[in-house]
């Protein structure tokens, strides 16, 4: 497992399109700025959001954190292109007819202000797709599918056969004829049968998300990264999709997760997802669990654990109740933690925790004595001990991943500009009075700034490379994650290009245009992968880190 002190890029990969993405970044994207990344910046790793395949639907929820599955990948990310067969498709008009209609979804993102529609680009990628499938496979191709079926096995006959069923009855499979909710029934056996021909298609599609995956981890060590991809497990699964109609003895049935309530959120939450019973797993040897984790590892040169209390205890809340009715259900943490710990190891990859918020007492250290890395954000980092001012950065632990912001956070140009609260008001989610908010903001900002400033990290706009103040203070935030002893530092790409709106709004459903915004600059102008690579302000930022991360071990 790569030891050294590595810095890396943070992404939702969705968010950063090329001039050859269709219409939302793809797993090609993610090969090109790996490599870029890992031999022109000297990053040591990239984190993107779950990969995970999502429930389709009209429209699919677009968040990354209610999959249907999450032992497959989703073929949305697929690179058409990449496919080996594409290239021998004989209907050219058709391709070309398929590639301009490409090019016109990623037109509407990056020059009309549309935001990512991941339906219609599936359904471009879909009509391809099912077009490359009549292409034969050569011998060799036909070989590594057949070894691709064998080592999945089971549990991607029943995931393609759930993708193959959704088509004919919808995506939620507690609503399909009694008979096929049952995977073991003799009504679903008649259905794969039947069904033969799609479940070879979803199964295929399986095979080259696969492929692809795995040339971008190889990419990206190639590129000289010590840790590479950095994969994302979400905490559940949809309780419609694939792994809770394919794994029912596992899940809770009737049951949610969720937290309690807590300063943030006096009336608690409830996520919809339907957590795994512990007493299933314990006598099953904890088999999907191992399943799981071994899937993403084999392309993961590091696994990010969201909620990785979970693996302790869940807040289970019983259907039709408020979340302020649930309790904690606690899971066995000693083998949940050893089976992570193991797979990880054999696969040779670093284990990330996204240990945020509410922890109980003993959680952390349990994780740092078997290697588990935390998560720290620079925001949050204040010695509550000590009247709450920011901690200085040797104050900080050295098993984490470091950074000023996440997928959940406002940016960092945001914050700084206070921006966020602005946007919050703007969608009536603040509880406060707005003069309140900000003036609260201004003071939390400027107490970080003073730091800075005071130790000598805060170069302003004359002093260095860069344009603007704010660009010289988000310079400064990520000098001051260096000074930290943090084994990882994480850049948020959109903090390159100072990008002013978060991918996500927690509390915000149909407000705001969650997960479904490019990467932009600060005017809100799209910004391409080939644009950013030569973005002065970018490289401006890349500077800092390379300086004062060193070379790569």
């Amino acid at each position: 497992t790569p030891t050294g002190r590595s810095y890396g890029i943070l992404v939702q990969l969705y968010s950063l399109l090329s001039r050859r993405s269709w219409g939302m970044g793809d797993l090609g994207d993610l090969t090109e700025l790996a490599t870029w990344a890992g031999r022109a910046l000297g990053a040591g790793f990239v984190q993107v959001n779950p990969l995970h395949a999502a429930v389709p639907g009209t429209p699919t929820d677009p968040s990354p954190y209610r999959p249907s599955s999450r032992r497959f990948p989703d073929p949305v990310h697929l690179r058409v292109e990449d496919v080996p067969e594409f290239a021998y498709l004989e209907d050219r008009t058709r391709v070309r007819a398929l590639l301009e209609r490409a090019g016109r979804l990623r037109e509407a993102v990056l020059e009309k202000g549309a935001l990512i529609d991941r339906d219609a680009v599936w359904e471009a990628k879909r009509e391809a797709l099912e077009l490359v499938r009549e292409v034969p496979l050569g011998p060799g191709r036909r070989a590594a599918y057949v070894d691709f079926l064998a080592r999945e096995g089971d549990a991607l006959e029943d995931h393609a056969t759930w993708c193959a069923l959704a088509e004919v009855h919808g995506s939620d499979w507690q609503q399909w004829p009694e008979g096929l909710r049952d995977p073991r029934s003799p009504e679903t056996a008649r259905a794969r049968t039947e069904l033969m021909d799609r479940i070879d298609f979803h199964c295929r599609l399986a095979w080259l998300t696969d492929g692809q995956l795995t040339a971008a981890q190889r990419a990206a060590r190639e590129a000289g990264m010590p840790v590479g991809i950095v994969h994302d497990l979400a905490v559940g699964v949809h309780p419609g999709g694939a792994d809770a109609w394919a794994q029912q003895e596992y899940f809770a049935a009737g049951m949610s997760v969720g937290a309690p309530p807590d300063a943030f959120n006096a009336r608690g939450q409830d996520w919809g997802l339907p957590p795994w019973r512990p007493d299933r797993l314990a006598e099953s040897g904890y088999e999907p669990y191992r399943r799981l984790l071994r899937a993403l590892c084999r392309y993961a040169g590091a696994l990010r654990i969201d909620h990785v209390m979970g693996l302790f205890r869940l807040w289970w809340v019983p259907q039709g109740q408020a979340p302020t009715e649930g309790t904690y259900v606690r899971y066995d943490a000693e083998a949940m933690l050893a089976i992570l710990v193991l797979e990880a190891e054999r696969a040779g990859a670093v284990v990330i925790g996204e240990d945020l918020g509410t922890v109980e007492p003993g959680v952390r250290e349990a994780l740092r004595s078997r290697g588990v890395l935390g998560t720290s954000v620079l925001w949050f980092e204040r010695d509550w001990d000590g009247g709450g001012r920011p901690l200085p950065p040797e104050s900080w632990r050295a098993d984490c991943l470091a950074t000023a912001t996440t997928h959940d956070l406002p940016s960092t140009a945001a914050r700084l500009t206070g921006e966020h609260v602005e946007l919050r008001d703007s969608l009536g989610l603040l509880t406060r009075p707005l003069e309140q908010e900000r003036a609260e903001a201004a003071a939390d900002t400027g107490e970080w700034l003073e730091l800075l400033s005071r130790l000598g990290m805060l170069r302003g706009a004359h002093g260095g490379h860069c344009a603007s103040e704010e660009e010289a203070e988000i310079q400064a935030v990520h000098r001051f994650l260096l000074r930290t002893p943090a084994r990882m530092i994480g850049v948020w790409l959109p903090d390159g290009v100072g990008d002013r709106r978060p991918q996500n709004l927690p509390g915000t459903w149909d407000q705001y245009p969650n997960w479904r915004l490019p990467i932009a600059d600060a005017d809100g102008k799209p910004v391409t992968l080939e644009e950013l690579a030569g973005s002065s302000r970018m490289w401006g930022l890349v500077e800092v880190l390379r300086d004062g991360i060193g070379p790569q071990e």
